[in-house]
């Protein structure tokens, strides 16, 4: 499975049989070029959107006939298993955001969980339903979404193998958020990447668990 980041909480996952899921495409230059990471204008097989805010849902620069999810339940096409279990965006029942989707998504004999825009945190239930995750792509920068003590708490609480920091201040998101370091200080195991991908598999999941910060394709 390779993971590629191309900003903000959008990555490209690409299984071994070549299945491309895009997850939460952004509209470049909304919120009057706040957010001015570049157009993503690849093909998709799928699409996952996990909530209705142009940072999350733009998907008319995606080409191909892709099939779109973005409603809770699962789905089991082209051989992905895609569970999409609702969440809100805010610590007020969604009073403040609107709701969120958490994606499940098992290919490639790993668990991969997007986490959207979550403001809140677990619960029993849900954590019971996500189960066993090998890698997790989680916002930690705050304000819109979990801080990074909050990430930091899903993270014990979830045990991935990988965890792939998003939803973070970089030069080419100027939302009032966290850099990325407010959550990596807090963390023991750290890989600072100079590429926008990464590869892995059930074999290469390493050992202890490990932050890995992509550096934006876009």
């Amino acid at each position: 499975m390779k993971i590629k980041w191309y900003g903000h909480a959008a990555f490209r996952i690409t299984t071994g049989k070549g299945i491309r899921i895009i997850i939460d495409p952004y509209e470049s230059g909304a919120f009057n070029g706040a957010l001015s990471y570049g157009k993503i204008d690849e093909e998709a097989d799928i699409v996952l959107i996990s909530h209705d805010h142009a940072d999350h849902n733009y998907v008319k620069n995606i080409k191909g006939k892709y099939i779109l999810i973005d409603k809770a339940g699962e789905d089991d096409t082209l051989g992905i298993k895609v569970e999409a279990l609702e969440t809100f965006h805010d610590k007020s029942s969604g009073r403040e955001r609107g709701r969120n989707l958490i994606f499940v998504v098992t290919a490639d004999d790993l668990i991969l969980v997007h986490m959207g825009d979550i403001g809140h945190v677990l619960n029993g239930e849900l954590l019971k339903t996500i189960g066993k995750v090998d890698i997790v792509l989680l916002p930690v920068g705050g304000f819109f979404t979990i801080d990074a003590t909050e990430a930091s708490g899903m993270v014990t609480e979830l045990a991935p193998r990988v965890i792939i920091p998003m939803h973070y201040k970089t030069d080419k998101c100027g939302f009032p958020i966290a850099p990325v370091e407010e959550f990596t200080k807090k963390q023991a195991n750290v890989r600072i990447m100079d590429k926008a991908e990464i590869e892995i598999s059930k074999k290469t999941l390493p050992a202890n668990p490990e932050v890995v910060v992509l550096r934006h394709a876009l």
